[in-house]
């Protein structure tokens, strides 16, 4: 990367946050300086951790703290309300996934961004991944010929301590604040096929709750066509016993790959080098996370990898799983 002038980083939300915030005092380029959380406890055991300054109000960390971008951990339905008060201070900021569950919010704090001059990005953990960017690579380049069907398979388990759990209690539970399976955790993955295809252009979904007490649904079921004309289907469930993990199935034709838990798991090409992907050569200065990207965005103009833009795709398809639910009829997926 460089010698560039550090990036001044403030987290909002110290539950999955803390992870987050130490992958900050980790990575090139970024500095800690304050950390902000409802439960004070939590704050101040943290930011003493880290040796940074600590809030229990988002509000008074935006006008206290000498920042140059806040870093969003908070329920997904609060996403662009945070993420908007730091860009009406000029601040530059990311949210983790999703972007939101209200998309006419994304698109407010897209525009409000891009007329501010700040940097709006969503972190998609998956993106930063060799093996994802090295897939992407070779469906984009047609090096494992022309991709024809993608099948996501989510069959992860989550129990009710789970959804009443998080502060505020029972968020995940919630439709004010999250979706259920799809949206919470499906959109991982939601996020990287349509990626790696190119877009989505048509959803047809179902979605349901069938072992959890919870407003939101525990399974989902989508048949997806990419822009490209080739098909999908994702599953997700919060509610397989035992937690079968996710799988990713590709089918070209000339092969296929199956990807399981961030691994290649199995690849074949009929007529080509079965070592293809290993050969796929990386840039050696490309972030591995972030924040290192958000380093990059802001001292360098460079495009985060997931900004607001390609951050709204996956709302947009989420959020035509639901409609398709509900009405029964296939939805076609706004331009962004």
């Amino acid at each position: 990367m460089g010698f560039i002038e550090p990036v001044r980083f403030g987290i909002l939300g110290l539950g999955v946050g803390y992870s987050k915030a130490k992958q900050c005092t980790q990575s090139r380029g970024a500095i800690l300086s304050a950390v902000c959380d409802l439960q004070e406890d939590r704050a101040r055991k943290i930011a003493e951790e880290f040796k940074c300054r600590w809030y229990t109000d988002y509000d008074k960390m935006l006008e206290k703290e000498d920042i140059d971008c806040v870093g969003v951990f908070t329920p997904s339905g609060m996403h662009m309300d945070h993420a908007l008060k730091a860009i009406r201070r000029g601040l530059h900021v990311f949210v983790t996934k999703p972007m939101d569950i209200d998309a006419e919010k994304c698109r407010l704090a897209i525009k409000e961004a891009e007329e501010a001059n700040v940097v709006l990005a969503v972190d998609f953990e998956l993106r930063y991944q060799p093996l994802n960017q090295k897939i992407y690579y070779a469906i984009q380049q047609n090096l494992i010929g022309r991709v024809f069907l993608v099948d996501v398979l989510m069959k992860w388990f989550r129990d009710e301590a789970y959804y009443k759990g998080g502060y505020p209690p029972g968020w995940r539970s919630s439709r004010l604040y999250e979706g259920g399976s799809a949206a919470n955790q499906g959109i991982h993955f939601i996020d990287l096929v349509q990626w790696w295809m190119g877009g989505v252009d048509l959803v047809q979904g179902l979605s349901g709750t069938f072992t959890h007490n919870i407003e939101t649904e525990d399974c989902s079921v989508a048949v997806l066509r990419f822009k490209n004309g080739a098909f999908g289907t994702l599953t997700t469930t919060t509610s397989s016993i035992p937690n079968l993990g996710t799988r990713i199935e590709v089918n070209s034709d000339r092969g296929s790959l199956i990807w399981k838990d961030g691994k290649l798991d199995f690849f074949y090409l009929k007529d080509g080098d079965q070592s293809i992907l290993d050969s796929i050569s990386l840039p050696e200065d490309r972030p591995l996370n972030i924040f290192e990207d958000m380093v990059a965005a802001i001292r360098k103009g460079t495009k985060p990898i997931v900004d607001g833009r390609e951050g709204l795709k996956s709302v947009l398809i989420l959020n035509a799983i639901y409609e398709s639910s509900k009405t029964g009829k296939a939805v076609k997926i706004e331009e962004v």
